[in-house]
């Protein structure tokens, strides 16, 4: 008997541990909740791995634990802050319940951890880079395909001898520094957007910071020449550059390429009015963003913008709530240089084909900027009424654009 009730103690005793295990880890949840509260809300190992797969990961619990305003029980710890450990206070900072005091700045001067930048890097990196790239490599094999096939636009008349002003020297002027300004704007834009990836693996990572260092002196300053030739172009040639019934000639022959005559258009035709305004409105708009960039807590743009958006309901009409109205000046940056550099893809692919056309693509395009003066027969073939219109000024007596032999 005395033997059995000693087994039975043994047992019992040999027991309990195990049983006390199985009971503390039946609830792992309520282990890494415990876990977390003896570490002061640290994440986890399986948080962090979740991370690296770019899984989402709530993180509640980081808020619930940690006080960096009291020991929260290691008072005899010593530290930076005499009490509250460093991931107790960096976790208050990350999400801006750390009691801090500013003397200047008001509440904006209180966030001192920013995580919107994450955001922005990720679709810096991966979007923009990607859908970017692809569009100016697209538009250049798209131009390509197009040459081989339909070759380059002839003069079908043979030419006359004879000249006409197609553009004056000032015309020629504000033109030249738009676009020269442009290439250098797009340029140096693309060095600071693709160089860590491209060009520093390749021709090293100090020509790569030298290069972008020349790079942001140059945006930052040739954006101003950009701006003023802007301005110059639009009161120059915005009375040419109005819509009329003759652009819908242009656009039923696609601009000659379909039928055998060339459409009759004035001094601007459809397909160029197209240029005209969108690098009127897409580099007014690459402007304004970029005076905002310059000038971040002068000039913002999106917290206004949004208030507009939503207060017309626009979010809703795509299934989406209210867009942000609270923004800090960092992340009115964020918003503003994605704005930026998604325009100026956009208008750097519109710009390579006005270049092919004006360049390689057509015949006698470049004489209009190059010295202002084409032949009469290409005028004739491209700009019949434009043409008719000088020649009706010659009738009248000495006007700009007077019809002169070649030399």
């Amino acid at each position: 008997m005395f033997r059995h009730f000693m087994a039975l103690l043994l047992v019992t005793l040999l027991a309990a541990p195990i049983m006390a295990q199985a009971q503390e880890t039946a609830d792992p949840a309520a282990a890494v909740q415990t876990d977390r509260t003896a570490t002061g809300g640290a994440q986890t190992l399986e948080d962090i791995l979740r991370r690296q797969q770019g899984l989402s990961v709530d993180d509640s619990f980081r808020r619930q634990f940690g006080d960096p305003n009291s020991a929260a029980g290691i008072t005899e710890q010593l530290g930076t802050l005499g009490g509250a450990s460093d991931p107790d206070l960096w976790r208050a900072l990350r999400f801006n319940a750390a009691d801090i005091k500013v003397s200047a700045g008001g509440d904006v001067a209180k966030v001192l951890v920013q995580d919107g930048g994450m955001a922005w890097y990720q679709f810096r990196s991966g979007p923009l880079s990607t859908y970017g790239g692809w569009l100016l490599l697209g538009t250049i094999v798209a131009l390509a395909v197009f040459y081989l096939l339909r070759g380059r636009i002839r003069i079908d008349e043979p030419m006359t001898g004879r000249t006409v002003t197609r553009f004056q020297f000032i015309e020629r002027f504000a033109h030249w520094m738009l676009a020269g300004s442009f290439i250098l704007l797009g340029l140096t834009g693309l060095f600071v957007k693709y160089g860590r990836d491209y060009i520093a693996p390749t021709l090293g990572k100090e020509f790569n910071a030298t290069l972008l260092v020349a790079s942001k002196f140059v945006h930052n300053n040739v954006a101003w020449a950009f701006m003023l030739a802007l301005v110059m172009v639009f009161f120059m040639w915005v009375m040419h550059n109005i819509p009329n019934r003759t652009d819908i000639t242009w656009f039923a022959q696609a601009g000659g390429i379909i039928g055998k005559k060339h459409p009759p258009a004035k001094k601007f035709n459809a397909g160029q009015k197209i240029i005209f305004w969108s690098v009127i409105l897409l580099g007014g708009s690459i402007s304004v963003s970029g005076l905002s960039l310059l000038f971040p807590f002068e000039l913002p743009l999106f917290a206004k913008t949004f208030t507009i958006l939503n207060d017309i309901g626009i979010p809703g009409w795509f299934g989406y709530g209210p867009l942000p109205v609270d923004l800090t000046p960092q992340e009115e940056m964020q918003f503003t240089q994605a704005w930026h550099a998604i325009v100026s893809f956009v208008l750097m692919a519109i710009i390579i084909a006005h270049i092919y056309i004006g360049s390689i693509g057509m015949e006698g395009a470049y004489d209009a900027m190059g010295s202002g003066e084409v032949d009469e027969a290409w005028a004739h073939q491209h700009h019949s009424l434009w043409l008719d219109e000088l020649k009706e000024k010659e009738r009248g007596g000495p006007a700009s654009g007077k019809a002169t032999p070649a030399e």
